[in-house]
């Protein structure tokens, strides 16, 4: 499958246009911003001959059932270290969990403490000497050859049709991929998911321009949190365009866009070009925390879920 361009039936005024880059139909599974973080990644890992891909992520990651697809594609071994001990009673109830044990993944479950250290060299001697030899993908997946692959989310035409680019962050990855790939007259605006200033710094390890902005006032209180303002918008996103949303990420990136464009953000005739990351396996997970509160659930893509639970 192949990334297209969808414009979206909004009527705003000034001759504001939006556009959603469809990112998440690249692959049922190792969709948007993850295949592309991932491409160079899998070249380099086969490249140095290995056989064996581990990561981090926590119960929904995206990142963690993206790379159990994508070994279950490529024929390599994944293992997924996941923040949690208490979840591995919980993987049939997880749909993320369970979704990458049905591509193979293997978990190692450790405590949040245990989790904090993963980027210390002794933790990852520990891992080493329990699985052997194995390729490393930060958690989220962000690296020099995942910004290299979000590069190229951006098509030739995308540079000069388009004012504004626009996408969700979470590690800084995709956005600093897009910033090195814009148009000169470009500007590339980014809605973090989770709070903290951190990102900005993360962003400028790896970009060769300053044509973009952070805009923070769109976290819904924090990663993964959400709440019914955020449920009602995704749902009526989709029943206007046929576009699913996902409540962490694109949910919150699409509601600040608009959120702006009515605030007078963008300039009259503004032409803007959204960023679809994918994302979408995590609504089944949502939905199940979303009913425990009895909260009004998220519109789901029930083919997709149904071929997920196959």
């Amino acid at each position: 499958m192949k990334s297209y361009n969808q414009v979206l039936p909004f009527s705003f005024p000034d001759g504001i246009t939006l556009t959603v880059k469809r990112e998440d139909r690249v692959h049922p599974f190792l969709s948007g911003n993850k295949y592309r973080k991932m491409k160079y990644n899998l070249e380099q890992a086969r490249k140095e001959g290995y056989t064996k891909l581990l990561t981090f992520g926590g119960a929904f990651s995206n990142h963690i059932a993206a790379v159990a697809a994508a070994g279950a594609h490529f024929g390599l071994d994944t293992i997924g270290v996941i923040r949690g001990e208490e979840l591995e009673s919980e993987i049939e109830a997880n749909a993320t969990l369970r979704l990458a044990r049905q591509q193979g993944m293997k978990f190692d479950f450790v405590s949040r403490e245990s989790y904090r250290a993963k980027e210390d060299l002794i933790f990852l001697e520990k891992l080493k000497k329990k699985y052997g030899a194995f390729y490393l993908l930060p958690e989220g997946g962000t690296n020099t050859l995942a910004v290299k692959g979000c590069a190229e989310i951006l098509e030739t035409t995308d540079k000069t049709q388009f004012t504004h680019i626009c996408c969700a962050v979470g590690t800084g990855g995709t956005i600093s991929g897009l910033i090195n790939s814009c148009g000169e007259n470009q500007k590339v605006i980014g809605f973090p998911a989770l709070k903290g200033s951190f990102l900005s710094d993360e962003i400028c390890k790896f970009v060769n321009n300053d044509r973009w902005e952070l805009i923070n006032d769109y976290h819904f209180g924090g990663y993964a949190k959400i709440n019914e303002d955020l449920i009602r918008f995704n749902n009526d996103f989709y029943t206007q365009t046929e576009v699913l949303l996902d409540p962490v990420y694109t949910g919150k990136m699409a509601y600040g866009i608009i959120d702006r464009i009515k605030k007078g953000y963008f300039p009259g005739g503004s032409s803007i070009l959204m960023i679809h990351t994918g994302g979408l396996q995590g609504i089944e997970g949502m939905n199940k925390i979303l009913a425990r509160k009895n909260m009004p659930l998220l519109i789901e893509n029930i083919v997709c879920k149904k071929e997920n639970n196959d």
